[in-house]
């Protein structure tokens, strides 16, 4: 039969950083216990501490979400739906406990709640790219059904069996793996292996410009040949110059964009995004503008961390820049891999595109 090949998240926090990176003073010794006896693959060990850090802590989110983890790895889909589906309700701003409950629904058959779970993570936290990728999965199982039924009913139909083939062809003997690099071992298949334990990619040395480029190709940006003296200075004047590739200069907007969102400063937040900001799940620019100062607005105190940021110019001018977000807020604490597209605008550079996990 036909089966997405879905995403389990392992980690709480969207783009999520692994357990054992939770401080201690935050999350207590029994949960770092817990999440190593997990990776070790000692689940009864692992549930024991669990409850444990619980019963001191009944309202964590990590913990919490730890215990589903576990009760999956232990057969006892049920019990993880239930944990999974008590945390949308306690923090429905967090995008991966719903992405899990999708994964538990579709290994029951219940395409439509999973379905529904995913689009609820996509609401949630729109540049979720696991979710938007599970919700294409389930998609393709709801049309694999339905070209079967229609298939039943004619089956000398050759162009509904070619497109049934073509799904198929997706999934059957599929070998994808997880989409996982050193910096983010958080997704398992849907047989929720144990979280690799991948260490994180060195941070690029400060002060090291020659390692800021990533290790994709990047052109550098071309340098116009001084042009021969010509009688309509004016003219070569005129022609588009590309923005110099001063890494620091796009450090420093980065920052400031940091800095705001820190401060809850939502006019400040907003001014680092360009006119033509690409927003992530293609709302409007007002309704995306309405959510962020939501978010921002809500929390008494947020601190957002800007780690390891690796800077690439291109030859069309935009820069991208990719580094370990760590947010922390009164009720949440996570960390992500972030990606950062921006362009020069004047003496300013802006963010064109944000992705989250890239």
């Amino acid at each position: 039969m036909l089966f997405p090949i879905l995403r389990l998240v392992a980690v709480i926090g969207t783009a999520a950083a692994l357990l054992a990176t939770v401080p201690a003073a935050a999350q207590g010794n029994e949960l770092q216990d817990a999440s190593q006896l997990f990776k070790q693959g000692q689940y009864d060990r692992a549930l024991e501490r669990v409850e444990a850090h619980l019963k001191v802590n009944p309202r964590d989110a990590r913990g919490r979400f730890l215990k589903g983890l576990i009760l999956v790895e232990q057969s006892k889909p049920n019990d993880a739906i239930k944990v999974f589906t008590e945390l949308t309700q306690e923090f429905p701003e967090l995008p991966e406990p719903y992405n899990n409950l999708a994964v538990l629904y579709a290994s029951q058959g219940e395409y439509e709640k999973a379905r529904s779970a995913l689009e609820m993570a996509i609401r949630t936290h729109p540049s979720y790219a696991t979710a938007h990728e599970n919700l294409g999965d389930i998609y393709a199982k709801l049309a694999s059904q339905a070209y079967d039924k229609a298939l039943q009913i004619d089956k000398a139909n050759a162009p509904l069996q070619t497109k049934l083939n073509l799904i198929k062809d997706i999934f059957v003997g599929s070998t994808r793996p997880p989409k996982a690099d050193a910096a983010k071992p958080e997704a398992t298949r849907l047989a929720v292996a144990p979280p690799a334990q991948k260490p994180p990619a060195p941070p690029a040395k400060s002060g090291d410009k020659a390692a800021t480029p990533a290790p994709a190709p990047a052109a550098k940006p071309a340098l116009a040949k001084p042009a021969p003296a010509k009688p309509a200075p004016a003219k070569l004047a005129a022609k588009p110059v590309k923005p110099s590739a001063n890494p620091e200069e796009v450090l420093g907007a980065v920052n400031r964009w940091a800095k705001a969102w820190s401060d809850n400063d939502v006019p400040g937040y907003l001014a680092h995004y360009a006119e033509d900001f690409k927003t992530p799940n293609g709302e409007s620019r007002s309704n995306w503008e309405a959510q962020r100062k939501a978010r921002i607005a809500k929390p008494r105190r947020i601190a957002v961390e800007v780690e390891a940021p690796k800077v690439v110019f291109s030859s069309s001018g935009r820069v991208t820049v990719t580094f370990r977000q760590h947010y922390r807020s009164d009720a949440l604490n996570v960390s992500s891999n972030k990606t950062l597209v921006l362009v020069k605008s004047g003496e300013k550079w802006l963010i064109q595109q944000e992705r989250v996990g890239g």
